[in-house]
């Protein structure tokens, strides 16, 4: 049912489904950046979720092949998807795209460049506006490991709360000599939590995902020595929580999964609330036994679960009503 061509952008491997009957009127063109951490994952891996987006949705869906880190040095991660998002906005005609219907979307750290890339074209005046953002389970902040669904979920497979902080390091090629640091908030100068409270705190997050052993925590000294080794965690493409609300108030309307069972849970309830209080509109799935990953196993038959076809299924619908 479908046609699906391979290519490369500037070095950066791109797979595109198109339905294989004639379009009738112009189509959607979405992006999709998969998950990994940046350092692990593949257009193949993320295969039956591209084929099902583009014939569920009769849509021109774009897989994009970032080069992972370490090998190719962050943030290039950030640049592959920008270049593939131009290329594809430039050559909309091609694939019979409505410019006016461009989705940018992606799963996990794939979340994160599709928040970022999605941040970055607000101040391009060229490009075609973005419809909407698609967020499957972000990560969007490397600010406070201590948010309830970290503790909650740190030690729920298939995402550790560990084992983000070993990828956080891996994906930025450091050593993790500071890690245990890091895991502690140590690495956020005093300053730098005052001022953004006001978006990352665990007092924003509403109290319904706090009952499950969640404990305040008390607060932590601040070491310079590990903020320089791993000060690129708090940079606006790192954490684009983070950005300022001049530009999350012109960003699109946006589509946010999460996930109870995940550590990065709160990442996305933060983000929500960010864009809703700058009047974006935001349509929100919250998946009560879904777990960070759980696309992995998306079409796998026996191995899938019933809560990833769940997710799959309203963010079809979500994409089909714009």
């Amino acid at each position: 049912k479908l046609l699906i061509k391979d290519l490369k952008v500037d070095e950066v491997p791109l797979r595109i489904y198109q339905p294989k009957w004639p379009p009738t009127g112009k189509r959607r063109g979405i992006l999709y950046f998969h998950g990994g951490a940046g350092t692990f994952g593949s257009i193949r891996a993320f295969e039956r979720i591209c084929r099902y987006i583009a014939k569920k949705c009769n849509s021109v869906v774009v897989s994009v092949g970032y080069r992972l880190a370490p090998e190719h040095p962050y943030p290039g991660q950030y640049l592959d998807c920008l270049s593939a998002t131009l290329y594809f906005m430039k050559n909309l005609e091609e694939y019979h795209v409505d410019p006016a219907l461009i989705i940018i979307s992606g799963d996990s750290c794939g979340a994160n460049f599709a928040t970022v890339i999605c941040q970055i074209l607000v101040n391009k005046r060229d490009p075609p506006k973005v419809r909407a953002q698609v967020l499957l389970y972000p990560g969007l902040q490397g600010l406070d490991f201590h948010l309830p669904s970290y503790q909650q979920n740190a030690s729920v497979p298939m995402l550790f709360r560990k084992l983000v902080m070993y990828f956080c390091f891996r994906y930025l090629n450091k050593k993790p000599s500071v890690l245990e640091d890091v895991l502690q908030n140590c690495h956020v100068p005093e300053s730098m939590k005052r001022k953004y409270k006001k978006w990352v705190s665990a007092d924003i997050i509403p109290d319904e995902f706090k009952i499950r052993g969640y404990v305040p925590q008390k607060s932590t000294s601040y070491k310079p020595e590990v903020h320089e080794a791993i000060k690129e965690m708090l940079a606006k493409t790192f954490s684009p929580l983070l950005a300022e609300d001049s530009v999350i108030c012109q960003l699109p309307e946006s589509y946010i999964v999460t996930c109870e069972f995940d550590v990065l849970r709160d990442d996305g309830l933060l983000y929500k609330k960010r864009l809703e209080d700058n009047g974006i509109q935001v349509t929100w799935y919250h998946s009560e036994s879904g777990f960070h990953g759980i696309l992995a196993f998306f079409g796998y038959g026996i191995l899938s679960f019933l809560s990833g076809k769940k997710i799959m299924d309203s963010t079809v619908n979500y994409i089909n009503s714009l």
